[in-house]
């Protein structure tokens, strides 16, 4: 989740968590998104509680700390309602935002399915009192594997044979890959590479993870985020096709793009 937040405290106070997509593909590899904390609370002691709630969610090093300490009167234990709030659940919301204005906290941005906004909304409000009132404004957004399937269109990444350096075809068609998880704003991605049953099966397991980390790579030279792409070698063991025929031999050595950790 490629965030900004921003955290108000006192009279009408809000905190507010808002996501976007770098849409163009940068030249250099990037973690993510800074996570900019910006507004008044009231003490230096809340101010390094939530700078130390929001790194340990994002990371330290996307952690912008731009507070400012003093001249507010919060709401009871105003802090440690906002740190419940910078929960795992938020990473799972993309394009969003978390607002709180008094005791009325809002949620907006896009989920994968119904279940998760649902479960979204009442972590949220379980994490608060009663005297706080979550509205949820979360919507389904696009089915990111769909996304990831649809770009991919049954093609097959290539490389040289019987190595993990891609060809130029395979560069061109992880451009387009790079761009799609990218644009779903950098969701988890497992690269999963497998081969044909030809030769010896650790052999080949072998291949396909180096074929995987060699995509893993390029991905993120081309600005996937690092820390959400893994790289996984299946070798001969999940063929599509029947090893039997050159067709489906050529089936059988591909790469795969999963969502999810």
């Amino acid at each position: 989740m490629n965030t900004i937040t921003r955290l108000l405290a006192g009279i009408g106070f809000a905190l507010a968590i808002y996501p976007f997509s770098c849409l163009a593909q940068p030249a250099l590899p990037v973690s993510g998104t800074p996570v900019v904390l910006s507004g008044t609370v009231p003490d230096e002691a809340s101010r390094a509680a939530l700078v130390a709630s929001a790194r340990a969610l994002y990371g330290t090093e996307r952690v912008v700390d731009r507070l400012q300490v003093g001249g507010v009167t919060p709401p009871p234990n105003w802090s440690t309602h906002v740190k419940r709030l910078l929960n795992p659940d938020l990473k799972q919301v993309h394009q969003g935002q978390l607002q709180v204005i008094g005791t009325r906290v809002t949620l907006r941005g896009k989920v994968a399915n119904e279940a998760l906004r649902q479960q979204i909304a009442s972590t949220t409000a379980a994490s608060l009192t009663p005297a706080y009132v979550v509205n949820n404004a979360l919507v389904v957004g696009a089915n990111a594997q769909a996304v990831l399937d649809q770009t991919l269109a049954d093609r097959v990444v290539e490389f040289e044979s019987g190595s993990a350096v891609l060809t130029a075809h395979g560069r061109l068609l992880l451009d387009e890959m790079a761009a799609s998880i990218v644009s779903l704003d950098t969701p988890h991605v497992q690269v999963v590479g497998h081969t044909d049953s030809a030769g010896n099966r650790l052999a080949n397991i072998g291949l396909s993870l180096e074929r995987a980390n060699a995509v893993r790579d390029y991905l993120v030279v081309r600005g996937v985020a690092a820390d959400y792409i893994a790289a996984l070698g299946a070798g001969p063991d999940r063929p599509v096709a029947d090893n039997a025929s050159p067709e489906g031999r050529a089936r059988n050595r591909r790469i795969e793009f999963r969502i999810g950790r």
